[in-house]
């Protein structure tokens, strides 16, 4: 496996082509949005500069991953000669569905297809195309340049070749791959969401405030991070579509979205991306300050 294709820009792609270009693939970084592309390799040098401080890196190193990148605006060109295409477009399955369409007509048939989604349907995605046999779920954890797991999901058709090429690839990216089986949130999500609604849940009847819950969870649990705060940095509205897709896949209404998290994302309130959610981000600033829609509720409850 030589030639890589990653598409989508955002958080998860940009750190995906991070660690596949820093291991010495070549990889095609597709987006619609020439302005995403950029940013996304501004983001790419800043982590890699933040290698270096950490002694994690070498300047060689930088500019050789950075010279492993091409982007693109062009899916088409891009995935030409492509051994290997993961999709990591936003969490929603219309769109995903578009791209494995597109991917289907534009790709040679040895072409593996991954999706890096973090809760739909592998089956589902392949159903779209004509080798749901190389149709695979790669579901890197964020910041992918740090966490090492990768959750390997097999669709019903995926074939033990592909899984086994994925894992193998895994590994070789630093990696440690884990696989599951293609039901809804897989294993992460399918567990972690559920314990952020209900810490959602807790806020939302009053039971404590933000900084609380969180403490909690973290002193408590020793979690390195509170529910709220994660959710914050998972995104708010990414939250609420893995829990409608648990909520569809099961038809449990223990998976069932807080109200408050559905007012949150409907209001644009979605976390650290947004500049407020639980919590409320100012650039530059490391302080970790609660969202003054909550400490205002606060306030008034002491009156």
């Amino acid at each position: 496996m030589k030639k890589i294709v990653v598409i989508g820009s955002g958080t998860m792609g940009n750190g995906i082509a991070h660690v596949c270009a820093q291991h010495n693939f070549s990889v095609s970084l597709v987006d619609v949005n020439p302005e995403a592309l950029k940013k996304a390799l501004a983001t790419i040098e800043k982590n890699l500069d933040r290698q270096i401080q950490k002694g994690q890196l070498i300047e060689e190193e930088k500019n050789t991953t950075l010279h492993n990148i091409q982007t693109s605006t062009d899916l088409k060109s891009a995935v030409e000669g492509a051994d290997l295409v993961i999709e990591a477009a936003t969490e929603n399955l219309e769109i995903k569905l578009k791209i494995f369409r597109d991917l289907e007509d534009f790709c040679s048939p040895n072409t593996i297809l991954a999706s890096n989604t973090s809760s739909i349907s592998i089956t589902k995605i392949a159903s779209v195309t004509k080798r749901a046999d190389k149709v695979i779920g790669m579901h890197f954890m964020n910041p992918v340049p740090v966490m090492k797991l990768v959750e390997v999901i097999r669709g019903y058709a995926t074939s033990d070749e592909t899984t086994e090429t994925i894992l193998e690839l895994s590994r070789n990216l630093s990696k440690s791959p884990t696989e599951v089986n293609d039901y809804p949130g897989f294993v992460a999500n399918r567990i972690l969401m559920p314990m952020i609604n209900e810490a959602i849940i807790t806020l939302f009847e009053g039971v404590a405030e933000v900084e609380e819950i969180d403490t909690v969870m973290k002193l408590g649990m020793a979690h390195p991070m509170g529910p709220l705060q994660l959710a914050d940095f998972i995104g708010l509205d990414v939250c609420l579509s893995i829990l409608k897709v648990l909520h569809d896949g099961f038809g449990n209404p223990k998976y069932a979205p807080c109200p408050l998290l559905v007012n949150m994302v409907t209001a644009g309130y979605l976390g650290a991306k947004s500049g407020e959610g639980f919590y409320k981000y100012t650039a530059g600033s490391k302080d970790l300050v609660v969202s003054q829609m909550f400490s205002k509720k606060k306030a008034e409850q002491l009156v």
